[in-house]
């Protein structure tokens, strides 16, 4: 696990993230808790954000009538920051978020409303911060959830971003994520 020292010297690689047109570099699907799959291509819909996830059933924000709410359908982590909390091959579950890329998720960048092309599916940024759950501090530490929310860090979205899938689409390794 990173010190926060170690992640507050990365901060600003981190921050020196591309602002648009970032390589999707990773996708992963979640049919279950703590269950992840790396497929090469995932389909993206408003009505089910990725179909088959645990969101349509278990989201962890919901709306008043207990469906999930459509402001966290898909997660963006920036590839720096997933960079230095996760090894591949490590025994920690990995993250979890729908798209890796390298992109700065900022709200200086990304602010609340902006629209993304994915693939064939457009996203629409969410006001909904992604604070790093429970689960991020038990996987990477606490120092990597403090470096998250530490003072004039969390308009930095360094947790990533979440978005609502405002068109339908598809989004594939390679693809391009660019702002409309």
């Amino acid at each position: 696990m990173r010190t926060f020292a170690e992640l507050m010297a990365a901060l600003p690689e981190v921050l020196a993230a591309p602002k648009d047109r970032a390589e999707v570099v990773q996708l992963c699907f979640r049919p279950g808790y703590n269950l992840r799959e790396f497929p090469a291509r995932l389909a993206l819909t408003r009505a089910g954000g990725v179909p088959g996830e645990r969101w349509a059933t278990a989201p962890w924000l919901k709306l008043a009538d207990g469906s999930g709410d459509p402001r966290i359908q898909v997660s963006i982590l920036p590839k720096r920051v997933l960079d230095l909390v996760w090894r591949a091959g490590d025994a920690t579950p990995h993250p979890g978020d729908t798209i890796i890329a390298d992109l700065d998720t900022s709200e200086a960048n990304l602010p609340e409303g902006t629209l993304l092309q994915c693939g064939s599916a457009v996203l629409r940024v969410s006001s909904v911060f992604n604070e790093g759950c429970v689960k991020w501090k038990a996987r990477y530490g606490q120092d990597a959830k403090d470096w998250i929310t530490a003072p004039g860090h969390p308009p930095l979205r360094l947790r990533g971003v979440l978005c609502a899938v405002e068109r339908d689409g598809a989004v594939a390794l390679g693809d391009v994520l660019h702002k409309l």
